[in-house]
């Protein structure tokens, strides 16, 4: 298993690089280019609650009458990293979703919440994507990040579903990027502390502890199958070049930000 999962870790080094030393992080000097770029990031957020509760669905029972369903262990993986990033606390003490989580980060940022708020009402009133799309003006890069997740996710192969998670995951966010919120932080006192202790957040828990869950999971989900494992790393691929193309998009309106600054 071990081989496996190096082997994947080899093909999406280039891919993860890119990520890693993306020039967005670079062209975030203050508050206006950290809220377009959490305007962008808040998709990946939900995104990646979605992949996390599709593989509770698919690995557990959540239906009634209760049966034990798959196996004991990925059961117990999943349930664990559930609970952690559902069911977490905030700066204050609070219970709350990494996705709230981060929500709250946006507002005392002064990022515009209003899109995805928009968009999650449609869907919860029953409009399929494309219409909760175009209700909450999407930007592109986002509506394509989580049209690729989510037909991952309809394919229903949990092993693929679980690798998409467990190599995509939020920790792939670099220390150069953490310093500069700490250098903003600092900057704007009460403006960015949520948003700081939501990556330090990610850097104790998700980072470290539900990332070897998450292998374990994928493992145990791909096995001995060739043929799952190679399923497997196409996901890994197609969910990192996403994130390249959703940071892509976060640069290109941060840049025009710049422009239209020395315009004026």
């Amino acid at each position: 298993m071990d081989t496996q999962i190096a082997k994947i870790n080899t093909e999406a080094a280039d891919l993860k690089a890119q990520i890693v030393n993306h020039k967005v992080y670079t062209q975030i000097s203050d508050l206006p280019e950290l809220r377009i770029f959490m305007e962008h990031h808040i998709y990946a957020v939900w995104d990646f609650m979605s992949l996390l509760k599709a593989l509770q669905i698919k690995l557990t029972c959540t239906t009634l009458p209760w049966f034990p369903v798959g196996n004991a262990k990925t059961r117990q993986l999943i349930n664990e990293i559930v609970a952690g990033e559902e069911s977490d606390l905030d700066e204050k003490g609070e219970i709350k979703s990494h996705f709230e989580l981060y929500l709250d980060a946006m507002e005392q940022v002064g990022a515009n919440t209003s899109p995805i708020r928009r968009f999650i009402a449609a869907l919860q009133a029953g409009q399929n994507f494309e219409e909760a799309y175009a209700v909450a003006q999407v930007p592109k890069a986002a509506q394509d990040f989580m049209n690729s997740t989510f037909s991952i996710i309809n394919a229903g192969k949990n092993h693929a579903t679980a690798a998409a998670f467990t190599f995509g995951r939020e920790d792939l966010i670099p220390n150069m990027f953490h310093s500069m919120v700490n250098d903003l932080n600092s900057k704007h006192p009460n403006q960015v502390t949520v948003f700081k202790y939501y990556l330090d957040r990610h850097i104790e828990v998700d980072g470290d502890h539900h990332s070897h869950l998450a292998l374990a999971m994928t493992s145990e989900l791909c096995g001995d199958n060739l043929a799952h494992w190679a399923e497997a790393a196409a996901a890994v691929k197609e969910a990192l070049q996403q994130r390249i193309n959703l940071w892509n998009a976060a640069l290109a309106e941060i840049k025009q930000l710049s422009v239209a600054e020395v315009a004026n």
